[in-house]
């Protein structure tokens, strides 16, 4: 036997019983000389009634008791292993005739020989853990209820107040023989023992508890009002150490001490009454159970004073009282476990819980919060009554409340969720059922700087591990742990699952990043390959999630771009996961480095134009619906967008124009529109096919409506910009265009449309400004053209001044055509024989819509500050614009506008900054400017500085700029000798 002497009497007697009834059992069922073995049970079952007999009679826990049952286990083990051996070798001399039989035989012997009565395993790690929480001083109610069921599960009772008062009163028993028989360390463990389990829930019975309470406070009403304390009684008190005595104990002499100080006293060598001073002839100590339990009654009474006290203080404004008041709460639970039931019978956890709900004072809040902890800590009644008051919803509300508080609130609800098996999943179905829980708990868990981030994650993982659809939940308030767990870890089907709770939520920006960042890309993609429904299902959370830059990366980097085309092309798939394929192409080129995405899983670029060409093929399908043609135009149009000569190679290769051009026409709104910006796209490679489409009745309609649709600014954009691909030598389209309104559609875009818009528009406008044809340029300068060019060279886009200037020097190399010279009769050209005021550049009466002149409109500033600007683009149409204010027959006019208005120094800054095509046109205007002597006076150093430097480099293999240099330099030597030495290298 191991252990028994351990194991108290009554645990012997039911672990005896037990084996007794086992074995009986055993020996019933053998079919071999079944008369014997009926013998053996039948006595071995007659035995059984007898030890259970002596359990339910309580046997006393004597020496005697012990020596004679550990002889009757003994004896039992010693007779069962006996017939064990018997039947093994019975086993043996008849092999053929046990063959039918063999299991049941074997079965019994083994079991016979090896029966030993013992203490289980379980019993001994009991007693282990007994002995390890007393010493590290585990003394809470929470340990007390889980030691207590493990006790009664090892000995065979249920967890009622009833048996386990009979369980106590053995350890008790036990405990004062241990005491009569001076074992004082046994005596001290089992009195540990008793302590520690006393305070369970089921070690006491809810009623009686109930009751005593209502005793006490009977006996406290017949005090006077007044009364608020009992004092104790002299004889509650210790003679040595003076303080009520909590565990007295009697000498011979008949003095009554607290244990611990007699034995101490015991210990330093005393052996006198510490009262009488009379020498002790015995040491023995004796329990005063007596007076022990008059003490406990005075002590119960003081708390029930108490408890009064504290419900009268409660109903007080005052939050100083409040706080004390929930101070003395906590203090009583801290002095007796029983006062957890008895604030609660005596309706403080009530009356707190409403101050929860109606408090605004932080500090109240947070001192209610951890003394309902307090109170609910292992005690399952007062968690039940919590959970199910309005309590439930103060304390779930209090975690939304600041750092100190939400803290409390949640350490508070943790508490409530345990049960003495784990976690509680009746309260955890409870709080994933109220409309806020998950929502403050994942706001804990994603504040950065809170404290319950631990604690909310173990609740929120067991609300999801209950039912699955929190997480749903927590997806829904930002938090995609779980989501993303699953998604990587799970089966299909759970994958499924997840993948649909990604197509239902609402996301924003940071929500597709977090998800992106979590994982949830790549097992999307594996579920390509799986079911139809799996497929659907990835590609439509695939197509939320590309809706972000970075995830667009991920799913690139995952090797899926080639996934969705596959699937995308292939001739079996369902419209559904086309379309699907579609809408995650487009969203992968709507960027301006989508091209960057069309890669396989190892980074290499995919073929465009392979694509491209696919895709228009798509549109031939007879088949292909409005919501399956969209998706794949919206993708062709991002595609398009990438490389120009990719677009050109394929629009050429599959006839594009011509497969895009019929849906100019379709019902389709949203269709036609994409189709217009199509064909800016291909109109650059293959216009033709376009102009001859424009001609068909009713088509140039269609045109002119993309270009008055101000409610899409794409639209507009790509009509002004198709019309702008198409050739200008078509002088019937122009003519048509401006009958049917497309030059007053053009206008109003330059007016209201976007930046981008009016580029297009402003390309758009050249064919109807043709140099050669004066009377078109008049009609738009009519329409109001040029304060809207001018307004361009201030405000417009890089591009939108480019063509803003260029349009005005159109304008402006027809005003010495519509002008009539003045001749001057003076010796001075500053003198004019008018009195009417000429154009200082063209020397006659100019204004705007006569002679187009740029000075009277007032471009002048616009175009010198595009030279200061230093853009290429921009500088080179100025400068051309400006040239035409410098006319060959009267050059000094020109000359002397551009240095009033001081266009020369910007002019001769290009020199320094400029590119060789830019500096070349400079040197054009500057050959023009330095005919006059004026001009070289006042430039001419600065000119040659600039010009000397040019020519040290080399540019233009043909020497071309030089040449111009030198012929600017030569201009200069006409009036100043000293250059021939800058310039002779030139020449050469």
């Amino acid at each position: 036997m191991v252990g028994l002497e351990l194991i108290p009497v009554g645990t012997i007697l039911a672990v005896l019983t037990s084996q007794v009834v086992r074995t009986a059992n055993a020996a019933m069922d053998v079919l071999v000389d079944k008369e014997s073995f009926k013998v053996l049970s039948k006595h071995l079952l007659d035995i059984a009634p007898v030890l259970k007999e002596l359990q339910l009679q309580e046997l006393n826990e004597s020496q005697a008791a012990r020596v004679a049952l550990e002889y009757i286990v003994k004896e039992v083990e010693q007779v069962t292993r006996d017939i064990g051996r018997s039947l093994a070798a019975l086993s043996i001399a008849n092999t053929e005739v046990l063959s039918r039989i063999s299991d049941q035989v074997n079965r019994l012997q083994s079991e016979m020989q090896r029966v030993e009565f013992e203490a289980s395993q379980s019993q001994l790690q009991i007693i282990d853990k007994l002995n390890h929480g007393i010493k590290e001083q585990k003394l809470d109610q929470a340990f007390a209820n889980d030691m207590l069921e493990e006790i009664a599960m090892a000995v065979g009772v249920p967890v009622e107040p009833s048996e386990i008062s009979k369980e106590l009163a053995s350890i008790r028993w036990e405990k004062e023989e241990a005491a009569n028989r001076k074992e004082l360390s046994e005596f001290i463990f089992l009195e540990q023992i008793i302590e520690l389990l006393s305070r369970a829930d089921a070690a006491r019975d809810y009623e009686e508890v109930k009751k005593q309470y209502f005793e006490r406070v009977q006996v406290i009403e017949r005090y006077g009002s007044k009364e608020n304390y009992i004092p104790p009684l002299n004889s509650f008190l210790c003679c040595i150490t003076g303080a009520v005595m909590v565990d007295p104990v009697s000498l011979c002499t008949g003095t009554t001490c607290e244990r611990s100080a007699i034995e101490a006293w015991f210990v330093d060598g005393k052996r006198t009454d510490p009262e009488t001073e009379e020498v002790l002839e015995d040491t023995t100590l004796r329990s005063n159970i007596r007076l022990r339990e008059s003490i406990i009654e005075w002590r119960e009474l003081n708390y029930c004073f108490e408890i009064k006290s504290v419900r009268e203080n409660l109903s007080t404004s005052s939050n100083v009282l409040l706080q004390e008041s929930l101070s003395q709460i906590q203090a009583l639970i801290r002095e007796n476990s029983i006062n957890k039931d008895w604030i609660s019978i005596g309706g403080l956890t009530d009356i707190i819980i409403t101050i929860l709900g109606n408090s605004v004072s932080r500090d109240v809040k947070m001192k209610i919060l951890i003394t309902l902890k307090d109170a609910v800590e292992g005690h399952a009644r007062n968690k039940e009554k919590v959970v199910e008051s309005q309590g439930w919803g103060h304390i779930i509300s209090c975690l939304q409340s600041d750092s100190r508080i939400s803290k409390e609130a949640i350490d508070l609800l943790y508490e409530l969720l345990q049960d003495r098996s784990g976690w509680n999943k009746s309260f955890c179905k409870k709080l994933s059922e109220h409309p806020s829980a998950v929502l403050y708990l994942v706001s804990l868990l994603k504040d950065p700087v809170s404290i319950s981030t631990g604690i909310a994650e173990k609740i929120l993982m067991e609300l999801i591990e209950i039912d699955e659809e929190n997480i749903c939940s927590t997806a829904k308030f930002g938090w995609y742990k779980p989501l993303a767990d699953r998604m990587i870890q799970g089966l299909e089907s759970s994958r499924m699952s997840m993948a649909k709770v990604i197509v239902n939520l609402e996301l924003k920006d940071l929500n597709l990043k977090l998800l992106g960042e979590q994982g949830v890309i790549p097992p999307l993609l594996e579920m390509l390959s799986s079911s139809i429904e799996s497929k659907e299902l990835s590609l439509s959370a695939l197509v939320k999630l590309a809706g972000f830059h970075a995830n667009k990366g991920i799913i690139a980097a995952s090797g899926g771009v080639p996934l969705v085309l596959d699937l995308m092309f292939s001739r079996r798939t369902r419209s559904f996961i086309t379309i699907k394929c579609c809408e995650i192409l487009e969203k992968l080129s709507s960027d301006d480095d989508g091209i960057d995405f069309f890669v396989d899983g190892e980074g290499n670029q995919l073929e465009l134009d392979s694509i491209i060409t696919n895709l228009l093929a798509l549109q031939q399908s007879p088949n292909s619906a409005h919501n399956f043609r969209k998706p794949a135009l919206r993708t062709l149009l991002g595609i398009c967008k990438f490389e120009t000569g990719l677009v050109k190679k394929a629009v050429l290769a599959a006839n594009g124009v011509s497969l895009i051009l019929p849906l100019l026409d379709d019902s389709d709104s949203e269709i036609r529109e994409i189709a217009i910006n199509l064909l800016f796209l291909f109109s650059q490679h293959e216009p033709e096919g376009v102009v001859e489409y424009l001609f068909r009745p009713r088509r140039l309609e269609a045109l002119i409506g993309f270009l008055e649709n101000d409610d899409n600014n794409d639209v507009q954009r790509a009509a002004a910009g198709l019309l702008a691909n198409l050739p200008k030598s078509e002088r019937e389209l122009t003519m048509k265009l401006i009958d049917l309104g497309g030059l007053d559609a053009i206008i109003s875009i330059l007016k209201n449309g976007t930046m981008e818009a009016k580029e297009n528009a402003l390309s758009a406008l050249f064919r109807f400004t043709d140099p050669t044809n004066i009377e078109s340029q008049r009609d738009l300068v009519k329409r109001g053209i040029y304060p809207l060019l001018v307004n361009f060279l201030n405000t417009g886009s890089v591009t939108a001044k480019a063509r803003a200037a260029a349009f005005i020097g159109d304008l402006s190399m027809s005003t010495p055509k519509l002008t009539v010279v003045s001749k001057s009769t003076g010796c001075c050209w500053w003198f004019r024989s008018s009195r009417v005021p000429l154009c200082s550049a063209h020397g006659s009466v100019c204004n705007v819509t006569s002679t187009f002149c740029l000075l009277e409109a007032n471009a002048l500033p616009g175009l010198i500050k595009l030279l200061q600007e230093e853009v290429h683009a921009t500088a080179y149409e100025a400068i051309q614009t400006l040239s035409t204010l410098v006319l060959e027959d009267y050059p000094q006019r020109g000359a002397r506008v551009l240095h009033e208005s001081n266009a020369m120094r910007p002019l001769l800054e290009i020199l320094n900054w400029g590119t060789d095509s830019l500096k070349a046109e400079a040197l054009g205007l500057l050959e023009k400017v330095f005919v006059s002597k004026e001009m070289v006076e006042y430039y001419g150093i600065t000119a040659r500085l600039r010009l000397v430097g040019l020519n040290g480099m080399n540019i233009h293999g043909d020497g071309h700029l030089r040449r111009k240099a030198a012929r600017v330099l030569s201009l200069l030597e006409r009036y100043s000798k000293s250059s021939s030495s800058a310039i002779s290298g030139v020449l050469e």
